[in-house]
This record gives structure tokens, C-alpha cells and sequence, in this order.
């Protein structure tokens, strides 16, 4: 059933990329100009050029996007005593160790970066604290290294791996959020066998801005308290008109979309 639901969302999300629908509506446009229907040519170009203008320079995305951001207060960790943190939950999306790692020998950081750049932040702060990073692949088909595997070997160039030898644990099998969560919180009750306050402690999530509200309700839903750690934001406190950019623009918009389906196929299938 979980292989059926990932490969669905997959599709979803490939039918859901504003760039993949601009081109089937161009593509329409011109199959009805072809066909000589110039209601229906009009009709599809029209569709084209303000899809366009709504992927490539409109605000509606950042003022989509900063109400994820904003719906997760950002606590102050600095000000927590450490005793109250149980340990940190790093989550994947970040990193590759497929294509470009397995020719080049080098690990990929992508788009969501800060992902990385903060856990390593946290690993360093609290030494003392057991951290899972979580992740396989959000790929149909994966090859190379997973995430999680990805990061031990981060982990090991930035010169940690000796001294996080007792306190990292790597989750190298899930596909998508509700996983992360599931198999995070079975290395989270292994680690409290004999030591409850692992299992009833805060655990500091670090995950990107606009995934946080969507991961913050499936942790916990599996009875991990959360303290929501969120990076890699994409908007300021003030709209941001910007120039034409449909890259930044579609990036920008397929983020959301993916986010606010997630959350809506979620609660459909009772996983938040």
C-alpha cells in the first residue's frame, strides 16, 4: 500500500510541475491551431501566456510560500537548556549520491543545502546527542548511495565521524516524509530502552521551511515531540517583486504545490 501511495505521488508530482503543464498547453494551442479551431487556439494561448506571467513573475507563490513559513514559529534553541533536547533529527532532500557522485566521486548538495550546513551546526553543538539523519531516495528508480549514506560520508570529511562514532544513526530506507517519520521513530524507541527520556525527550527536527508545517503533523502523529529546527527559507517578511524569472518562478511554485497536496493527501489517508 505505502508503494502504491509513493508511486502516485510521484506521478502527481510530475503531472503538478508548472513547467511540464505550460508545455501541454502550448502543445494544445498549437494542436488546435492545427486542426484550425481558432475558439479553442485563442482559448489555449491565452491559458499559455497567463500561465506564464503567474509562473514567471506574479507574487503568488512567495505569498503562498511565506504562510507555510510563517504557520511554524521558530523557537530560540539557544535558549533551551540541553538537558530539555533529546537528541536531532536531520532530514534528507538535500543530498545526492547517485549520477553525479558515483562518476565524479564527489556528494551533491542541491537546492535545500541548509539542511546539511545546520545539522552539521547542531552535530557540532551538542556532541553529546544521538542524531538520525533520514533518508534513502525520493527517486521511482534509485541508484548509487542513499541519502543517508551520502551524508555518513559528509560526516566523515568534515572530520566527525570519529567523534559522533557513539551518537549517529543513519536511516537509509525511507522514500518520503511519512517514512522518515515511521522508521525514525523505530531507531527512537530502540534508543530508549533503557534510557525513557530519549523516547519522551524534544527532538530538534531540521528540515526546510515550507516542509516543516507538513513534517511537524506526521512526527508527531507517531508520538515524537518536536522542536521544529526550519532552514532554507524562500521569502523575507515583505512581498518581493521581482523581475521576470521563470526558473526561480517554477521552482518556487512546484515547492508549494508539492506541499499543499502533501498535506491534503496526508489527511486523507490519515498519516497526519
Amino acid at each position: 500500500m505505502e508503494h502504491l501511495f509513493f508511486i502516485s505521488s510521484k506521478i502527481v508530482q510530475f503531472l503538478i510541475e508548472p513547467l511540464n503543464l505550460l508545455f501541454l498547453i502550448s502543445v494544445l494551442a498549437l494542436f488546435f491551431l492545427i486542426l484550425r479551431k481558432p475558439i479553442a487556439t485563442k482559448l489555449f494561448l491565452w491559458l499559455s501566456v497567463i500561465g506564464f506571467i503567474l509562473v514567471g513573475y506574479a507574487p503568488i507563490p512567495e505569498s503562498l510560500a511565506r504562510i507555510l513559513e510563517n504557520s511554524i514559529e521558530k523557537v530560540d534553541i539557544n535558549k533551551m537548556p540541553s538537558e530539555q533536547i533529546a537528541g536531532i533529527i536531520i532530514l534528507g532532500g538535500a543530498i545526492s549520491g547517485e549520477d553525479i557522485a558515483i562518476d565524479r566521486g564527489e556528494i551533491t548538495i542541491g537546492s535545500a543545502a541548509e539542511r546539511v550546513t545546520k545539522g552539521l551546526e547542531l552535530i557540532r553543538r551538542y556532541p553529546n546527542l544521538p542524531f538520525i539523519f533520514s533518508g534513502f531516495s525520493g527517486r521511482v528508480t534509485p541508484r548509487g548511495m542513499s541519502e543517508a549514506d551520502a551524508f555518513k560520508q559528509l560526516i566523515a570529511e568534515q572530520g566527525l565521524a570519529e567523534i559522533t562514532q557513539s551518537t549517529a544513526y543513519y536511516e537509509n530506507q525511507s522514500r518520503n516524509t511519512y517514512e522518515n517519520a515511521v522508521y525514525s521513530k523505530k531507531m527512537i524507541d530502540q534508543l530508549g530502552v533503557g534510557n525513557p527520556s530519549i523516547k519522551t525527550g524534544l527532538w530538534l527536527l531540521v528540515t526546510s521551511a515550507t516542509h516543516m508545517p507538513r513534517s511537524v503533523k506526521i512526527f508527531e502523529k507517531q508520538g515524537i515531540q518536536i522542536i521544529p529546527v526550519p532552514v532554507d527559507y524562500q521569502t523575507a517578511h515583505t512581498l518581493q517583486w521581482r523581475e521576470f524569472d521563470l526558473t526561480e518562478g517554477a521552482f518556487l511554485w512546484n515547492r508549494l504545490l508539492h506541499e499543499y497536496i502533501g498535506i491534503v493527501a496526508y489527511k486523507l489517508t490519515g498519516k497526519i
